[in-house]
């Protein structure tokens, strides 16, 4: 995809959604980054029913860690791969309290170095919290990016370079976030809603769906 074609694209982006923002809710964050490691491979709608029983009785590391593995999983229990991540999330609370001050550390070094905290956990923290231009590339993104054209890649680490060399800084700070809300209601998985899709001009993918 050429430059101009992908300048476009994002240009509509923020004319329809100037301040796009996650769907997961969070008002630390210390609860928006439990948030993102229980996110993973689980929709947020299953996050944040969890999170909304789970954060009144316990919204910091300290709290959760007291909170104990077992009795964590009462409240995660219906997300997916809940026993592994309440594991990584206790594991987590105690190398907040032992390291950070029960701070969120602001690099992706110390992130990663968290358990349960990968590349696209990492990326998400630095840009909700601390408004750093990442790509945190999920299933969304790695879909949109390829059948669109906008940034095709083999591995979601390919997509993240390619989609940090293409997309204009100035839309970067938010560009994540528009390509997953893109694809989470427009590039959809099976059956994409070309009809209703803003780029559907400049897209390149070659099966575009009918009215």
């Amino acid at each position: 995809m050429n430059p101009q074609q992908c300048y476009e694209i994002f240009y509509r982006f923020m004319k329809q959604m100037p301040e796009p923002v996650t769907e997961l809710i969070y008002n630390s964050p210390f609860e928006l980054l439990i948030a993102v490691i229980l996110s993973a491979n689980a929709t947020d709608k299953s996050v944040n029913k969890a999170t909304k029983e789970l954060y009144p009785v316990a919204n910091t590391p300290e709290a959760i860690f007291k909170l104990g593995e077992d009795q964590l999983k009462t409240y995660i229990k219906s997300v997916n791969l809940s026993n592994t991540k309440a594991k990584n999330i206790i594991k987590t609370c105690q190398i907040l309290i032992e390291q950070h001050h029960g701070q969120i550390p602001n690099s992706r070094e110390a992130l990663e170095a968290l358990a349960g905290v990968g590349r696209k956990t990492a990326n998400v923290v630095l840009n909700v919290i601390f408004r750093e231009p990442t790509m945190a590339v999920d299933t969304h993104i790695f879909r949109v990016s390829n059948r669109t054209g906008i940034a095709p890649g083999k591995t979601p680490l390919a997509v993240e370079r390619a989609l940090v060399k293409i997309v204009p800084q100035e839309f970067m700070l938010h560009a994540h976030h528009w390509l997953i809300l893109h694809g989470r209601y427009t590039c959809i998985a099976r059956k994409p809603k070309c009809p209703e899709c803003i780029i559907k001009d400049l897209c390149e993918y070659p099966d575009k769906t009918g009215e």
